[in-house]
C-alpha cells in the first residue's frame, strides 16, 4: 500500500455573501478533516466520499440533503451519483424526496443495479434498503435560499484507486422533476483510475450542453488538473453560465478553477494538512500548473 492519498472537496460554485463566509469555510473544513482521517489510516476511496458527502449533506449552509432548495411546489427533490474509478462503476438517483442523504441511496445501487434512478423509482429503492427519512425538510431559509449550486468531492485512496460523489438540491424553485448535471456521467462528475476524476458544480443546463466533465477528463490525459479545469471552463463561453471544477489525477495532483464569483473548496493530501478557500487565488500556490 502507498502512502500516496489526496482528497479535493467543494461545497458549491455561486456568489457567497460575507456573512456566510465562515460558515462555508466550517463546513468545508469539517467535511475535509472526515476525509482526511479516513484516507489517511488507509480508507477506501468510496468510504471516504460517501462520507464526505454526507458531511456536506447534513450542513445546512450547502444545497444539498437537509441544507436543499425547495423546487416549486415547496418540495425539496434531489439528486446525488456516486462513481468508482476501478471498474467505472456509476450510481445516480434524481427528483429522490424523502431522504437525508442521497448519495447514500446512490452509494447503494452500486451493489445492486448500476445507473440512474429518477422519482419515484429512486424513492422506491431507497424504501426498500430503509434509506428513506421521516425528516427531510431544512430550516426555513431553505424557502427562499436562491441557489443551484451542488456539493462533490474526489479522492485517491492509498491503494491507489479513486472515487467521486456529488448531492444537490438543483435549482430553487425550479419546476418538479428537474434534473440538471449532477447525476449525470460526463456532465457533473466522472472518475478513473487511469485518468483522474472530476467534480463539477453551476448552471446545470450549461454544464450539460458542454459535456463538461468529459472534457476535463480528456484534457487530464494530456495536461495537469489545473490546466485540464482552466480548459474545460473555457468551453463555457459557447453557451454562458457560470461553473466551478475540482480536479485530481492519480499521482495526487489537484486542480480547481472557477468562472462564479467564488467556489467553496478544501484540499488535503499524504504531504498537505487540510486547507480551505472561497476563491481560487487563496490556494493558488499549492496547485501543479
Amino acid at each position: 500500500m502507498s502512502e500516496r492519498w489526496a482528497i479535493i472537496l467543494h461545497g458549491g460554485a455561486r456568489k457567497i455573501e460575507p456573512e456566510d463566509a465562515q460558515d462555508n469555510r466550517r463546513g468545508c473544513m469539517a467535511a475535509l478533516e472526515i476525509g482526511h482521517g479516513l484516507l489517511s489510516a488507509g480508507g477506501e476511496a468510496i468510504d471516504a466520499v460517501e462520507a464526505v458527502v454526507r458531511q456536506l449533506e447534513a450542513d445546512v449552509t450547502f444545497n444539498a440533503g437537509y441544507g436543499a432548495v425547495l423546487n416549486a411546489e415547496g418540495v425539496a427533490q434531489l439528486d446525488a451519483a456516486i462513481m468508482t474509478g476501478a471498474d467505472l462503476a456509476v450510481g445516480a438517483v434524481a427528483a429522490l424526496e424523502g431522504v437525508r442523504h442521497p448519495v447514500s441511496v446512490a452509494r447503494r445501487m452500486l451493489s445492486e443495479t448500476d445507473g440512474l434512478l429518477v422519482a419515484g423509482g429512486a424513492r422506491a429503492f431507497a424504501a426498500r434498503h430503509g434509506l428513506l427519512d421521516k425528516e427531510t425538510g431544512g430550516p426555513p431559509r431553505a424557502l427562499s435560499r436562491a441557489s443551484g449550486d451542488t456539493v462533490g468531492c474526489v479522492v485517491l485512496d492509498r491503494s491507489g484507486h479513486m472515487a467521486v460523489g456529488l448531492s444537490t438540491g438543483g435549482l430553487s424553485g425550479k419546476s418538479p422533476g428537474r434534473v440538471g448535471d449532477t447525476p449525470l456521467p460526463g456532465c457533473g462528475f466522472y472518475v478513473d483510475d487511469q485518468v483522474g476524476g472530476t467534480a463539477l458544480s453551476g448552471d446545470g443546463e450549461a454544464i450539460t450542453r458542454t459535456l463538461l466533465a468529459a472534457r476535463v477528463m480528456t484534457a487530464l490525459e494530456c495536461v495537469t488538473p489545473q490546466n485540464a479545469a482552466a480548459c474545460a471552463l473555457a468551453h463555457l463561453d459557447r453557451v454562458g453560465g457560470e461553473a466551478g471544477v475540482i480536479a485530481l489525477d492519480p499521482r495526487g495532483w489537484m486542480g480547481w478553477a472557477h468562472t462564479s464569483p467564488h467556489f467553496a473548496m478544501g484540499l488535503a493530501s499524504h504531504q498537505l494538512g487540510p486547507r480551505v478557500a472561497l476563491h481560487q487565488s487563496e490556494l493558488k500556490d499549492l496547485l501543479h500548473a
